[in-house]
């Protein structure tokens, strides 16, 4: 509901609740006032009051159904007046003011002072005469001779007006006392469900408006000043974020200059060189000059792929690459993969070995050329730290309940303890040389990363002189 719409609402239902409550005050204090003080004498009165009205509304209709010529009729007109005394009332019959017929002596000032206050508003039934109350009906005729008739009848009650002026002074305090009770407490739910919100959404949009991103803001409050804060929230995250992402890409930045200014040096220089030999004429012979373009070729592919690898790292630090995932049977996938790559670990002496350990059919959905690129990865570290002679390397897939498991274990040099929680760190290397091996640095980092992309987990196990794992553990279908 709008705030307006919810204030209106609100004042509305303070007065209506702030009426029926005083009413039914009105009502307690009547029967508690009537069993303190005596309610005979009330109840009676009130029975009287009723009585004398509607034995006058009766007259005062049988009367305007005669004539008036018909009153002056000497047995009607004892009856009526008879009728009358009964209700302890008296009666006047006048024509043009001048009185005819009377049950009681008036005066003419009682009299003409009747006839004015009788013949005013007509739901008025009471007049004041001499200090009573009295209750009244009057017929009024209007003759052919252009004379006016009038049967007047009146009856004095007694009316307990202390009763009703404490009834009014106790209602009016009352009505005064729940309905200012009712506005502070409606002031008081309109403070905690909007003001006090509102003052701490403009608390937090002056920190936001500082830099300070840190402080979350919480859902509350009414209606508009609810979505307000949910709006604000989301505004302080997306901001956050966007200042985080900022933040990755100046350390991206920084990261590809530092590594293009250091980690491409070397290749580049040694480039540099053998063409400087070529063209100084130091490589004389045919067959030198043809090692020098290879080795030149070598670091210029060497160069190539560390450009790709820092430009796969970034996109991949950033979350800029795209996944598209595909259901995909592992045993058949990694036997593609073996096939892959049997030759060029033939080639290389090392032998390549599939061990299928599932139970049957396992999938899990993969980017096929991504999974790809960390198997490669990882059977390229393989390659560079395996100096045996008899080289080998098993891929093992296995399975949990929820998890199919790959492990890709050789037999080489292994990794120490101490340096197994950084080998997936960037550019780490446990070869203190940084120059041992040829590569960019960050395979490994590479491979962790797109294994994450993937919902998946990698890490490894290793000890020296008895190879290495790399695990990796996938959500099966």
């Amino acid at each position: 509901m709008q705030l307006t719409k919810r204030f209106f609402t609100m004042n509305a239902l303070t007065v209506l609740l702030s009426i029926g409550l005083t009413a039914l005050a009105a009502v307690i204090f009547i029967a508690a006032y009537t069993k303190v003080f005596g309610g005979e004498a009330y109840v009676d009165g009130w029975k009287r009051v009723y009585e004398v009205r509607t034995g006058l509304s009766e007259l005062k209709r049988e009367a305007m159904n005669l004539e008036f010529d018909q009153l002056m009729n000497k047995s009607y007109q004892h009856e009526l007046f008879e009728r009358v005394k009964a209700l302890g009332g008296s009666a006047i019959l006048l024509k043009n003011r001048e009185v005819l017929q009377s049950t009681r002596n008036f005066s003419d000032i009682d009299i003409e002072r009747s006839l004015m206050l009788t013949g005013g508003t007509p739901n008025q039934d009471t007049l004041e005469l001499d200090g009573k109350v009295y209750l009244f009906a009057r017929a009024s005729y209007q003759l052919r001779s252009g004379d006016e008739g009038i049967l007047l009848m009146l009856a004095p009650v007694q009316l307990n007006t202390d009763f009703y002026m404490l009834l009014g002074i106790f209602t009016v305090c009352f009505f005064l006392i729940v309905f200012l009770l009712l506005n502070f407490w409606v002031s008081y739910r309109f403070s905690r469900g909007i003001i006090r919100p509102v003052s701490r959404l403009r608390d937090a949009a002056v920190k936001i408006s500082e830099g300070d991103l840190s402080g979350g803001i919480a859902e509350e409050g009414e209606g508009e000043v609810r979505e307000l804060s949910r709006t604000l929230e989301l505004m302080r995250i997306k901001l956050k974020e966007s200042v985080y992402l900022q933040q990755k890409y100046d350390d991206n930045r920084k990261f590809l200059v530092s590594s293009i200014s250091h980690d491409l040096k070397t290749p580049v220089t040694s480039i540099k060189g053998y063409i400087e030999g070529i063209m100084d004429g130091v490589a004389g012979t045919p067959e030198k000059m043809a090692a020098y373009l290879e080795t030149a070729r070598s670091k210029a592919i060497l160069v190539n792929t560390m450009i790709d690898d820092l430009l796969l790292y970034s996109k991949l630090d950033l979350n800029q690459l795209p996944y598209h995932f595909e259901k995909t049977d592992l045993a058949s996938y990694f036997e593609d993969c073996v096939a892959d790559y049997r030759y060029e670990y033939e080639k290389a002496g090392i032998r390549l070995e599939l061990v299928n350990q599932l139970e049957g059919t396992v999938c899990a959905l993969v980017d096929r050329e991504r999974l790809k690129r960390v198997i490669q990865n990882i059977l390229d570290n393989a390659t560079k730290y395996s100096d045996k002679d008899d080289g080998r390397v098993t891929i093992f897939l296995r399975e949990t309940r929820t998890s199919a498991i790959i492990e890709i274990k050789d037999n080489g040099r292994g990794i120490p303890q101490e340096e197994l929680p950084h080998i997936f760190d960037r550019f780490y290397r446990v070869d203190s040389s940084r120059k041992s091996a040829d590569g960019s640095g960050l395979g490994l980092a590479i491979a962790k990363q797109l294994v994450e992309g993937h919902e998946g987990k990698l890490w490894a196990r290793s000890a020296v002189g008895e190879g290495t794992s790399m695990i990796i553990s996938l959500k099966k279908l």
